[in-house]
């Protein structure tokens, strides 16, 4: 089976459409033409010559076991691409993989020593497998352009940066997917997350696979509940954990599994918690005021322009990753109801935030030069 038709099939629809978004925002054919023309070096060039030049390759006649190891998780991923495996001395507990930028050099998958010692053989191979994820995914080609249009401290406009971390942490949780298919058992890969994030074996603390799950349930709803936000790469552990729980079993597993449609609802709802881009009441009401402000004073004579459509889209970019599918929604509901309601509730929340709304009711009526 080919990349294509693994992500169609294992893959994370949201994540497949935000990654052809951002894309298309970065004009990514002509950027592509442009890095191709310009003849401009590859990174992957700097990271294998520092990993063949500091490193330990894994190669049959050296490293059988691991070679072994690794190469079956190939073949279960259906993975045919050439990959290079090497093991660096690092006490960091990580693994990366680095896609081949030019035809004819082979990928590259790096774990580092401490991860190798901390972790068991069925271990490993669900953390290769979520590397070899990424690259069945072509993660870093879209990483790629995103480097080159917005080198390091450049800065990305705001909702592009929303949709870039979401799809970033997505396409984890696609990895993590994987890595499950390299190794289905969820006990083994419950482990490797414990090791990861504390360091600590899982067994030799007693720890029960059941207790852990029902312990994240908890910690999810501290999430759910608008208590933090993760602005980081990758999801945070609680999500990752139930999103490979429901995934185990699914029909892909067991055919008297969970639908897939099912698992679709589920991975939506903890999407959810990922969506967030704001955390407390106060930016709640204040995504409702400006949805629903900019439509009423928009709408005064009976046409909202592209300026003023602009306009509310801005602002609400600031809170909303999806702006338009949150007015589309806003715009089916009771809008002067809800418009009422914010008002309340911002003033009772911080009266100071009168001023502000006042200015963005002003700037909405300006916003298509006619009054």
């Amino acid at each position: 089976m080919d990349n294509a038709k693994l992500i169609s099939e294992y893959g994370l629809p949201l994540e497949v459409e935000l990654s052809t978004q951002i894309y298309n925002a970065l004009q990514g054919n002509v950027v592509e033409e442009i890095i191709k023309m310009a003849k401009i070096p590859f990174s992957d060039n700097y990271y294998r010559s520092m990993l063949e030049g500091h490193s330990f390759k894994v190669e049959e006649g050296t490293l059988s076991r691991y070679y072994n190891i690794f190469n079956e998780i190939k073949e279960t991923l259906q993975f045919t691409e050439p990959v290079d495996f090497y093991i660096t001395g690092d006490p960091s507990v990580n693994a990366f993989a680095i896609a081949s930028q030019e035809e004819g050099e082979p990928n590259i998958i790096n774990v580092n020593s401490s991860l190798i010692q901390l972790m068991t053989d069925d271990e490993l191979r669900f953390v290769i497998g979520h590397e070899m994820g990424h690259l069945i995914n072509k993660n870093a080609t879209l990483v790629k352009l995103i480097n080159f249009v917005f080198p390091h401290g450049a800065t990305i406009p705001i909702t592009l940066q929303y949709k870039i971390r979401l799809w970033q942490q997505l396409s984890e949780l696609v990895a993590d997917r994987f890595g499950y298919m390299a190794m289905p058992n969820l006990n083994v890969c419950i482990s490797a997350f414990f090791k990861m994030s504390s360091g600590l074996d899982f067994n030799k603390m007693d720890m029960k696979v059941e207790a852990f799950l029902e312990d994240n349930k908890k910690r999810l709803e501290y999430f759910r509940n608008d208590k933090g936000i993760n602005f980081a790469t990758h999801p945070i552990n609680p999500i990752r954990v139930e999103a490979l729980n429901q995934f185990s079993k699914s029909v892909f597993f067991n055919e008297k599994g969970t639908s897939k449609e099912d698992l679709e609802n589920g991975m939506n709802e903890l999407i959810e918690i990922l969506l967030k881009v704001r955390n407390t009441e106060l930016d709640s009401n204040m995504a409702k005021f400006i949805a629903t402000a900019g439509l009423i004073i928009a709408n005064c004579d009976e046409t909202i322009s592209e300026n003023e459509i602009d306009l509310i889209f801005s602002e609400l970019s600031v809170l909303e990753i999806f702006p338009k599918t949150y007015l589309e929604d806003i715009a089916q509901s009771d809008v002067v109801e809800t418009f009422k309601e914010s008002i309340k509730k911002l003033l009772e929340l911080n009266p100071e935030t009168r001023e502000a709304m006042l200015r963005y009711l002003i700037s909405i009526a300006l916003a298509d030069k006619d009054i």
